[in-house]
């Protein structure tokens, strides 16, 4: 792995942060492929988590780009009584590690936390997350995420712009 790909892959999950950040959607949503996977599984026990969305509970989990579409949908038509008002979100990535795959795409792990306040009460959010990322020009598209959410115990609303 070449100090390029890695710096080339570093800015592509901040671009991602900031534009969740900024809370804009359209730009958010074209980094995804429109077959990308987003899964947040739930913990079966302490260490255990489900791994299988189809057949286990997840806190999250759309099998294409089509259910980020539908909440950015209700977050901007105001149907999303939980996200209302949404709240400013500081996102962080750390450990940035990638392995290259014999199909030309990339799996990528990061520790990320995110800092948010809404009506002026603030928490936080933080775990691990596994991305696939596809080439798409200069850039890439991410084909999965899967984020372990590690303070899953907590008295909010969770949605796709707190990870």
């Amino acid at each position: 792995m070449t100090a390029n790909l890695q710096q080339s892959v570093e800015q592509f999950l901040y671009r991602k942060a900031e534009l969740c950040d900024a809370q804009s959607w359209d730009e958010y949503l074209d980094l995804f492929d429109e077959n990308s996977e987003f899964h947040v599984p739930q913990w079966d026990s302490e260490h255990v988590y489900t791994t299988d969305p189809k057949r286990g509970m997840s806190l999250i989990y759309y099998a294409n780009r089509t259910g980020l579409e539908d909440r950015v949908f209700r977050l901007r038509t105001g149907k999303s009584a939980a996200s209302t008002p949404l709240p400013r979100t500081l996102h962080q990535i750390t450990n940035v590690r990638i392995a290259g795959r014999e199909d030309g795409e990339l799996d990528v792990k990061a520790n990320w936390a995110t800092f948010y306040a809404r009506q002026g009460l603030g928490e936080h959010f933080f775990g691990h997350a596994t991305y696939r990322l596809r080439p798409a020009g200069d850039s890439w598209k991410i084909a999965r995420k899967h984020v372990l959410l590690l303070n899953d115990k907590i008295n909010a609303v969770l949605d796709f712009y707190h990870l």
